[in-house]
């Protein structure tokens, strides 16, 4: 016999993430093991237990389930989901099912990542985890941490479907086109953009963050990452920094 469910469940968010994510443009569609740009999850003070995490350091990966916090708040009521969505790497022009991609536009705004664990942190009390790979907005809700299993968790010949088709994707980035931050020379660029912050934004612009269904070389765009807004623009199979400005976003 079946235990009766209800219809709806309310989830405790015990911590959110950190990072340098200011808005969705640019974020990771997936999560990546050889990432180095780094996430902090910083746990609620009601979770931020020294107990909970006993044990945690001895697991090199961790799954982090959270939720889409930026999706429009009328697309999270299950009655009016849709069944099939556009993949942005398929062109935004080829609908497949819900299920079968993970579109944030689902019944439920709940997402599932797994990350790399680099370290525990305790900053005066409060608890962190720092990990790397996340395909996390800043603020996002975490509400649950678990374990990652490689003897249950990884499959290393199972099929990736459609998926298999852009899992290699990397364009070129290129910054010889580079002008000064404001207020800054040339020379100043490299030293007023922290080394880490261009690590990341290397990482981040070489997986083509545009929708495929975008390709027009004549194109700018702009991505804000860490305190900065990028410029750019794409040719080919590079992309083109232009130009580098400190970000009102926080």
């Amino acid at each position: 016999m079946h235990a009766k469910m209800t219809k709806t469940m309310e989830l405790s968010v015990i911590a959110h993430a950190k990072n340098g994510f200011s808005d969705k443009f640019g974020i990771p569609r997936q999560s990546r093991d050889d990432s180095m740009i780094e996430t902090r999850i910083v746990f609620e003070p009601s979770y931020a237990v020294k107990e909970a995490l006993r044990g945690i350091e001895s697991f090199s990966h961790l799954w982090l389930l959270w939720g889409f916090s930026e999706v429009e708040k009328e697309r999270w009521n299950g009655d009016s989901w849709s069944p099939t969505v556009r993949p942005p790497r398929l062109g935004g022009n080829k609908r497949v099912g819900v299920f079968a991609t993970r579109s944030p536009f689902r019944p439920n705004p709940i997402g599932l990542t797994s990350v790399r664990l680099v370290r525990v942190e305790d900053i005066n009390g409060a608890l962190e985890l720092v990990v790397t790979g996340a395909d996390l907005m800043d603020g996002t809700p975490i509400y649950d941490i678990k374990p990652y299993l490689s003897y249950s968790d990884s499959h290393p010949q199972s099929a990736n479907g459609f998926a298999d088709e852009t899992k290699d994707y990397r364009l070129q980035v290129d910054w010889s086109l580079l002008n000064p931050l404001q207020g800054e020379s040339n020379e100043g660029v490299s030293n007023a953009v922290p080394e880490t912050v261009r690590r990341d934004l290397n990482e981040i612009l070489s997986q083509d963050p545009r929708p495929a269904y975008q390709d027009d070389p004549e194109r700018e765009y702009k991505l804000d990452y860490g305190g900065y807004n990028v410029t750019f623009f794409v040719k080919n199979t590079t992309i083109f920094v232009k130009n580098i400005t400190f970000s009102n976003k926080k």
